[in-house]
């Protein structure tokens, strides 16, 4: 990969987001409930008035929003590079990131790490949110608050077109001759230790890092969220998404600091108002539209690319 542009993981905060579609104005405050299923971990806010949280919004530095997200996840989160070379952080997670943060009336600031370590920050409330690809397991409850879910999607395996004919159903992945990738303190882990336990599963931090391992033969499958896996098909043409993959929690949550009950009313009202004023489409598409052209990553505190 060719270093394209250096940056410290320490600055990669306080974007604008401008190319992701985010809203620049916030929203009215009075938000329809969101549409989508319950959230697994929600204190019992419900029965206060809408706003209630205003009065009450704490973050862990005043007037900022602070979010960790783990930028190699294309189209959720990733490095957008424009013509002439600079890297913008992009996708429509951080779109919504910056629609919820205008929605509080907070200044945003985005802390880049890898995914994991996104799950540490939040257990430790260094961060008020993590917006990273998040499923509501319920093994992550103890250390996050779920906002309700503002996108549905589903989950695949994936591998080259020169080994597709040999995974036929996911049954033929579950061999110990096979090395099956996922990223690590990932849901697809879960997914590859549940359905290829027999293989040689290998957990990587990076999404890229699979993606490259995959396609230099040094892993035969991997367990990769499908509009991810299908976003990476188009710039990699040799990769193939060959199998879906059955999972009952399908869709994507914030997770907000544990017990900051106000935060989370304001997070799920901004999600109900993104979902209901059409932003949440557009920030897809963008997001979509933007994750077919040259895309960078974070490697060592630099943002590089092939």
């Amino acid at each position: 990969m060719k270093k394209m542009f250096a940056m410290m993981l320490a600055l990669a905060m306080t974007l604008s987001l401008a190319a992701c579609g985010a809203k620049k104005d916030a929203p009215a405050a009075s938000a329809p409930a969101a549409s989508s299923a319950p959230a697994a971990s929600v204190p019992a806010s419900s029965e206060k008035e809408d706003g209630w949280w205003k009065d009450e919004l704490t973050t862990v530095t005043d007037g900022v929003l602070t979010v960790a997200t783990s930028p190699d996840f294309a189209p959720y989160e990733f490095y957008s590079i424009s013509d002439d070379g600079t890297p913008e952080l992009a996708g429509f997670e951080m779109a919504l990131a910056q629609y919820i943060a205008d929605y509080l009336g907070l200044k945003l600031e985005v802390v880049a790490m890898d995914f994991d370590g996104t799950l540490t920050e939040l257990q430790t409330k260094s961060v008020d949110l993590g917006m990273a690809g998040y499923s509501p397991k319920p093994e992550r409850a103890n250390i996050m608050d779920f906002s309700e879910i503002f996108y549905t999607g589903g989950q695949s395996f994936v591998t080259t077109k020169a080994n597709a004919d040999k995974f036929p159903a996911l049954a033929d992945a579950n061999k110990a001759e096979y090395s099956i990738g996922a990223q690590t303190g990932s849901i697809q882990l879960d997914l590859a230790n549940e359905n290829t336990p027999d293989a040689d599963i290998v957990s990587l931090p990076k999404v890229t890092d699979i993606i490259s391992d995959l396609l230099a033969g040094n892993l035969d499958g991997a367990f990769i969220e499908t509009v991810v896996a299908e976003s990476y098909a188009k710039n990699y043409p040799d990769l193939a998404v060959v199998l879906k993959v059955p999972y009952e929690q399908e869709g994507s949550v914030v997770g907000v600091s544990k017990g900051n009950e106000a935060l989370l009313a304001g997070v799920n009202e901004a999600i109900a108002a993104a979902l209901s004023d059409g932003s949440m489409d557009t920030f897809v598409t963008e997001a979509n539209e933007l994750a077919s052209g040259k895309v960078g990553i974070l490697v060592d505190g630099e943002i590089v690319t092939d």
